[in-house]
């Protein structure tokens, strides 16, 4: 009698996107199914993403962008706006849950929202014939699964429906869905990893198509300002800091040729790993299948006598070399221009491979849609998904754990976070001190201090993007000793320094120590300078086998079988 739900449910069970999804959903399961003991991509996210958000969080401070704002639990008092804007689906999420659910949460939602974004742009263009449905959902369930940061939104899996958005009004017919698409992209996004090259390669996008059909596409012009303003108001913090001269950021200090050599070879393999693999920030896999699609698709068309999209698919190739070109020879233009444009100092131009991986599947998919086989389409599909899963590090250690093999190396979220471990260092601090962790500073060793951070202790130590410049001098006395021993290690704090950590010569970039790591022999140490600086207590993941001798008394020694870290507690004299 009423057709209508009975005909829905039938369409909708036969729809490729639900099945796309409920793959995705599948593939997604190992992250969520082992609780606290899903592994996270540790280096340069757990360390570095996942405390700032949960910290604005718990202070309430994301939204406050007053001048005098500062996170007392960062380096003695981080300026609130050298921290990620609070205008965001990412810091809503932590919000909302504690660190661990937040980031998955954020994650499931990043790789879904990129799922249909790739979806509706090949629907809406680039696969729109209705048998081509099935080989859309395919494409967008690899494009989800890429192996990138979830914690920059969707500065990657997002970039579809902003393509989708910006050919929409270039077209006759006015749509308000484009309009809002580009308002709200921002609020899951970053503007200084990706936001910026987006703007460029949009606008490089209609300069082209506006110049070969002699015609100003007005309606999209506005709507990649639409996307800057919003990003503006997003960003607020950020442009706040820069335009008020709020603090001298450390990244002016920035001296990347002394941490990238621009030799000939270096550069050259720079290149060939741009091109072939890209970047692990942007997605880190093999570009070799998708090459491989390509001359299939040309030879096949030849056998045949079938079109064949050259003109497009040699433009975007020729775009990806420039690009691979430009990054792996960034060392040597940024020798050339840096002294005129100090700008190159703060600011990553390689920054450009966030839009290599949206221009290599358009080079997919146009080479795809020629091939006449429908098995052979297909089995390049699953060979590309396989592809992404095999490089994508969360979803195999997750696997490995789930198979009873984890990876020593990589300790889950339980073992590095160490929760229980950590509250037994607080106790007995409190005890011995009758105070709170507000009450004093730490700085540790041997470990990020963002595990401290997420465990509600206050460090000097922090590894940020900015920071003011000030203070990494004044922390730098206290690690002078060691970074005289290795030129290594001077270099990278002195020329980079967003690792602003305790670091010892004897440990080198060991920022990951376990618990049967030998004792340090000579740790140079200016206990004087870190009492100045407010520290007290530094916790360390490895033994001072004559701590007297770098002012300090061992005054704690702690372990857990749940825990990758086995800490020693050290107090100045």
């Amino acid at each position: 009698m009423f057709p209508f739900p009975r005909l829905f449910l039938r369409r909708l069970w036969a729809s490729p996107l639900l099945w796309a999804l409920v793959a995705l959903a599948v593939l997604l399961l190992p992250l969520w199914v082992l609780g606290p003991q899903t592994y996270i991509t540790l280096d340069d996210n757990l360390d570095a993403e996942l405390a700032g958000p949960y910290l604005l969080a718990r202070t309430g401070t994301a939204l406050n962008y007053g001048a005098h704002t500062v996170l007392p639990q960062i380096m003695n008092g981080l300026p609130r706006n050298a921290l990620r804007p609070g205008l965001s689906v990412t810091v809503a999420c932590f919000e909302l849950l504690p660190p661990l659910p937040a980031y998955l949460l954020n994650m499931v939602l990043v790789r879904v929202a990129g799922l249909l974004s790739m979806y509706a742009l090949l629907r809406c263009w680039l696969l729109p014939a209705r048998e081509q449905r099935a080989l859309a959902a395919g494409v967008a369930l690899s494009w989800a699964m890429l192996p990138l940061y979830s914690m920059y939104g969707l500065s990657v899996l997002g970039q579809p429906a902003v393509l989708l958005a910006v050919h929409t009004l270039r077209g006759p017919k006015p749509v308000l869905w484009p309009w809002l698409l580009l308002a709200l992209f921002p609020l899951w996004s970053n503007l200084v990893l990706a936001g910026v090259f987006v703007l460029v390669g949009a606008g490089g996008y209609l300069a082209w198509t506006d110049w070969q059909q002699r015609r100003l596409s007005w309606r999209a012009w506005l709507g990649l300002v639409l996307l800057a303003v919003s990003y503006g108001v997003v960003e607020f913090p950020l442009l706040f800091s820069l335009l008020r001269h709020h603090f001298v950021p450390h990244r002016t200090e920035f001296d990347l040729l002394q941490l990238a050599p621009a030799t000939l070879l270096s550069q050259v393999r720079g290149t060939l790993m741009f091109g072939l693999m890209g970047q692990y920030h942007s997605s880190l896999f093999f570009r070799g299948l998708l090459l491989l699609t390509v001359l299939l698709a040309w030879w096949q068309a030849r056998l045949q006598r079938r079109a064949f999209p050259a003109r497009p698919v040699i433009c975007l190739l020729v775009m990806l070399t420039l690009l691979a070109g430009f990054c792996g020879f960034y060392p040597s233009l940024l020798g050339a221009l840096q002294g005129g444009l100090p700008f190159l100092r703060t600011f990553n131009l390689t920054r450009f491979h966030f839009l290599t991986p949206l221009l290599w599947l358009v080079v997919w998919v146009l080479a795809l849609r020629t091939l006449p086989a429908a098995r052979v389409r297909w089995a390049l599909v699953v060979a590309q998904l396989l592809v992404v899963l095999l490089m994508h590090r969360e979803w195999t250690l997750n696997l490995r754990q789930l198979l009873g093999r984890p990876a020593a190396a990589e300790p889950n979220y339980q073992q590095m976070v160490a929760h229980a471990l950590f509250t037994r260092v607080q106790q007995a601090l409190q005890v011995r001190s009758g105070q709170a962790p507000a009450g004093y500073r730490i700085a540790c060793l041997g470990l990020p201090p963002a595990v401290a951070q997420l465990n509600g202790f206050y460090t000097l130590d922090s590894y940020q993007n900015n920071y003011p410049l000030p203070y990494k001098h004044r922390f730098r006395r206290l690690i002078a000793g060691e970074l005289s021993k290795s030129p290594q290690l001077r270099t990278y704090f002195d020329a980079w320094g967003n690792r602003c950590y305790l670091l010892a010569a004897e440990l080198g970039k060991n920022f990951r120590v376990p618990a049967s790591h030998a004792p340090i022999q000579d740790f140079a140490f200016d206990a004087a300078t870190f009492k100045q600086l407010g520290g007290r207590y530094v916790v360390s993941a490895v033994a001072l086998a004559h701590p007297a001798r770098s002012g300090l008394q061992r005054v704690g020694d702690f372990a857990d079988a749940t825990a990758y870290w086995h800490l020693y507690v050290y107090e100045t004299l």
